[in-house]
C-alpha cells in the first residue's frame, strides 16, 4: 500500500492547482479520499495545502528575495512555498522537519538536482528568521496588498469604499481560518438530545446566538473528531453553516403548509432550514441547473428529514410549481467575495470584469423570480458578495424596472462588524 505523507498529498494536489485543474479545496479532498490519513495528518495536510494558496504572495516574496526573482519551474515553486509557510507561520513545526521533509518531496517529485539549492535556501531563512519576520511585519503595514496575499485590484476598491482600518481587518479576516459551525435540524433532534449524543461522541460545542436567526440553534464546534465519523452527522440531527447563510432563511419567513421556491438550492443548506421553519408541511421546490447539482440538495435533504422537498430543473421547474410561490429565495451566483476565509482559492481567482458580467445574470434571475410569485408573495434575494454592485445596486435596477414590485428592507453582514461571513439580503414582495 503507497500511503503518502501530508506534505507529499499537499504538495501533489498544490502541484494540480498549479497545472489549472480547479481549486485547492476540491483537489485537496479528492488526494485525501484514499490516504488512509489519520485525522491529525488529515488536518495537517489541509493546514499546509490552505495556507499555502491563502499566503502565496509573500511566500512568492521569499523566494524571490533569494533567487533574484528567477522563475522556479512549478514542482520547485511549490515546494519552496510550503516550505516557508510552515517556516514562518506554522511555528508549531519543528525547522528540521519542515526542510528536512521538503528536500525528501524535491528528491522524490523530480527535482533531486535542486534538492541542495532548496536546502540551503531554507536553512539561509532559518538563520535569518528575525530580520525575516521583521521584514514580513514591515511589509502587511506598508503594502497590506502584499503582506496580507490579495489581488492589487481588489485591495484597491475595498480601501476605497471601507478605508484603510476596514480593509486591514478584511484582509486579516480571510487569512483566519473559519471556525465550524452547526445548525441543530429540529426536524430529526433537540438542543437536550443533540449534546448528550455529542457528548458520547467526543464534541465540544458551545451555543453561539444571532439575533438575526433567533428560532435556529447555532453552536461552534470547538473541537470534534472528523464529521464523517460523528453518527449525529449521518442521522443528519445538525447541519455545518456559516451563521450569515441563515439571516436569507429569516427574511423569508416560510410558513407551514405554503408553496416555496428555492430557485438556486444547491447545496440544500438554506432549504433544508426552510423545511424546517415550515415544520415539513407545505411544498418546498428547491431548483437548481444540473442534475449534479441538484443530486446535493436531495442528498442533505434526505439526511435532514426535509420531506417536503422536491427538486427540479430548469426544464420541470414549471411542471413542478403548478401554482404561484407563496414566497420565493433566490441565492444568487455571485462573486463570492465574503466568504474567501472558507474559500481559500477564490481570491486568485475572482476578476473584476466578473462584476458586471454576474449582475446582468442576477437581474435576470430576478426577473424569473418575480414571475413566478403570486401577488402579495414574498421574494428574497441574498448574495454572499461584499460588493455593492451585486447587492443594493442590482436591487435598485431592478426595482426601476419593475414597478409592480416593493421593496421592504435590506441586510448587510460584514465580518468586521457581525464576524461572521459577507452576506447581503434583501427582502421585496410583488403587488397585487
Amino acid at each position: 500500500m503507497n500511503i503518502k505523507t501530508p506534505r507529499e498529498i499537499a504538495a501533489r494536489a498544490l502541484l494540480q492547482r498549479e497545472s489549472a485543474r480547479g481549486y485547492i479545496e476540491d483537489l485537496l479532498d479528492r488526494a485525501l479520499v484514499d490516504s488512509h490519513l489519520s485525522p491529525a495528518d488529515r488536518g495537517l495536510a489541509q493546514e499546509i495545502a490552505y495556507g499555502t494558496v491563502r499566503w502565496q504572495a509573500p511566500l512568492d516574496w521569499l523566494v524571490a528575495r533569494k533567487t533574484h526573482g528567477r522563475e522556479q519551474k512549478a514542482t520547485l515553486r511549490v515546494l519552496l512555498r510550503m516550505a516557508l509557510y510552515q517556516l514562518f507561520w506554522l511555528t508549531r513545526i519543528p525547522d528540521h522537519a519542515a526542510v528536512n521533509e521538503t528536500v525528501e518531496l524535491a528528491r522524490l517529485m523530480g527535482c533531486g538536482p535542486q534538492a541542495g539549492f532548496v536546502n540551503a535556501l531554507l536553512r539561509g531563512y532559518i538563520r535569518d528568521r528575525e530580520a525575516t519576520e521583521v521584514l514580513l511585519k514591515q511589509l502587511e503595514a506598508n503594502d497590506p496588498t502584499l503582506g496580507y496575499s490579495h489581488p492589487a485590484w481588489l485591495c484597491e476598491r475595498w480601501e476605497k469604499r471601507l478605508g484603510r482600518d476596514r480593509l486591514i481587518q478584511l484582509l486579516k479576516w480571510n487569512n483566519t481560518p473559519p471556525k465550524t459551525f452547526a445548525r441543530v435540524n429540529l426536524l430529526k433532534t433537540d438542543v437536550n438530545q443533540l449534546r448528550e449524543q455529542w457528548a458520547r461522541e467526543k464534541v465540544e460545542a458551545k451555543l453561539v446566538p444571532f439575533e438575526w436567526a433567533r428560532e435556529a440553534f447555532v453552536y461552534e464546534l470547538t473541537a470534534f473528531p472528523s464529521l464523517a465519523s460523528l453518527p449525529s452527522f449521518h442521522q443528519g440531527k445538525f447541519y455545518i453553516q456559516d451563521p450569515s447563510t441563515l439571516l436569507a432563511v429569516t427574511e423569508l419567513d416560510a410558513r407551514p403548509g405554503e408553496t416555496v421556491l428555492d430557485l438556486c438550492a444547491a447545496p440544500g443548506g438554506k432549504t433544508t432550514f426552510i423545511a424546517e421553519r415550515m415544520k415539513n408541511s407545505g411544498k418546498l421546490i428547491a431548483h437548481d441547473t444540473t442534475e449534479a447539482r441538484l443530486q446535493f440538495v436531495t442528498e442533505n435533504a434526505t439526511r435532514m428529514g426535509a420531506t417536503i422537498v422536491e427538486t427540479a430543473l430548469p426544464s420541470t421547474l414549471d411542471s413542478r410549481l403548478s401554482t404561484p410561490a407563496d414566497r420565493v429565495l433566490l441565492d444568487a451566483p455571485c462573486s463570492n467575495t465574503g466568504v474567501m476565509r472558507r474559500r481559500v482559492d477564490l481570491r486568485w481567482r475572482v476578476r473584476a470584469e466578473e462584476l458586471q458580467r454576474l449582475r446582468t445574470a442576477q437581474l435576470q434571475l430576478l426577473t424569473d423570480a418575480v414571475q413566478r410569485l403570486k401577488p402579495g408573495g414574498t421574494l428574497v434575494y441574498s448574495t454572499c458578495s461584499l460588493e455593492p454592485e451585486e447587492n443594493n445596486e442590482v436591487i435598485k435596477e431592478f426595482l426601476a424596472a419593475n414597478p409592480n414590485v416593493h421593496f421592504q428592507r435590506e441586510r448587510e453582514l460584514t465580518p468586521w462588524e457581525n464576524g461572521v461571513d459577507g452576506a447581503y439580503v434583501a427582502r421585496l414582495v410583488r403587488g397585487s
